[in-house]
């Protein structure tokens, strides 16, 4: 167990050192994610850096939808004792004051898309609902994560164009999640296996930024529409000094692309304390497709946790202009959009939404089902 920086910090949770987890759980992470926009269909930037303690691996990405193309860069290393370096190849993350401010950075590459930008948080962070699941005996889940939207600065530079990033324009979101979720190499299924192959999941994570506040409708379903977890709530700005408002159980009316699983329209309706309607609906304005690249959805021998060796940096190009090619990497999908409140309010955000399995509320009663 050797010692690290971060063992001369007050955070000890076990008898360990920081580099030891409280679980031998091989799918244990810990990871940073955050999205970028400018308040228009510009661009959508979407990145992250994951560590994997018992599998000795830590990760990061970039993508980003520009144009009709998406870029992604991606790197891997092994994770070392250090848990306080956040380095994985041209990629780092430093926090420079916790649960406010960070900054991101990419390094110039042969790939031509780079960063250093500054994220700080608009509203306090909010804690979500744990998220436990079991398959059979198994846990298959068990996370905690929290949300911020906030505002960019710094430069960022892809498509062979260099934008000055600028806090009036460009905004967006970020979670911090840990805990035990599936990463690294496939494992023998065992018993799942048994497992009915009809079965769905339906996952939407909704934070949408107006100018004053932030809108947090968070529900995911199995294939009957079953719900397992939900959250609604208005946050408001730093220094508005309001508490927060809990909203009831988000109800949803989709429309998707005829032939796929995108969504086309969201109308999501709740009710706020005093049994007053809400109507948020969504304007779709382009869209990251996380299965190209990211390691989210595992492909092409790259997953999240996934060893790779001691240090692999690779850079992709994907024409989502080409519907075909959409097809192939359309499921868990980080769609950036223009939202309109029932009381008037235009904001802008992600609309994270994964439909995957069978999901008989609209018609998805097989896994390879689409809208007509």
């Amino acid at each position: 167990m050797p010692l690290s920086p971060a063992d001369d910090l007050l955070i000890h949770q076990t008898t360990d050192t920081i580099d030891y987890v409280f679980t031998s759980d091989r799918n244990f992470y810990d990871r940073y994610y955050f999205n970028m926009h400018p308040c228009s269909d510009e661009l959508f930037l979407v990145t992250g850096i994951g560590q994997y303690p018992n599998l000795g691996t830590t990760d990061a990405f970039v993508c980003i939808s520009h144009g009709d193309t998406q870029y992604t860069v991606r790197a891997s290393r092994e994770l070392g004792t250090d848990r306080l370096d956040t380095r994985v190849g041209p990629f780092s993350i430093e926090v420079i004051e916790g649960l406010k401010s960070l900054r991101l950075r990419l390094d110039e590459n042969e790939w031509g898309v780079a960063f250093d930008l500054t994220f700080r948080g608009a509203i306090e962070a909010l804690e979500e609902p744990k998220m436990q699941m079991r398959q059979f005996a198994r846990v298959t889940m068990d996370t905690s994560r929290f949300a911020q939207v906030g505002h960019y600065e710094g430069t960022l530079t892809v498509g062979g164009q260099t934008y000055a990033v600028t806090p009036d324009r460009w905004k967006g979101v970020r979670d911090r999640s840990w805990g035990v979720r599936q990463v690294g190499e496939p494992v023998p299924p065992g018993i799942t296996v048994t497992a009915q192959r009809s079965a769905g999941f339906f996952h939407n994570w909704i934070p949408a930024q107006f100018d004053d506040f932030m809108i947090k409708l968070f529900f995911d379903e199995d294939a009957d529409g079953q719900r397992l977890l939900e959250e609604s709530a208005r946050v408001y700005n730093v220094g508005l000094d309001r508490p927060i408002e809990r909203f009831g159980p988000p109800r949803h009316e989709f429309s998707y692309k005829s032939g796929t699983r995108e969504i086309e329209k969201a109308v999501i309706r709740f009710r706020d304390s005093d049994d007053r309607d809400w109507v948020l609906t969504t304007e779709p304005l382009r869209t990251v497709y996380l299965a190209a690249g990211s390691g989210y959805i595992p492909m092409d021998g790259w997953g999240h946790g996934y060893y790779q060796g001691e240090l692999v940096v690779q850079g992709l190009r994907y024409d989502m202009g080409d519907p075909a090619v959409r097809r192939q990497y359309a499921l868990l999908n980080e769609t950036l959009c223009r939202f309109e409140l029932s009381t008037g309010e235009i904001g802008y955000g992600m609309h994270e939404n994964l439909c995957m399995g069978s999901y008989k509320p609209y018609g998805f009663d097989t896994a390879d089902a689409v809208a007509p």
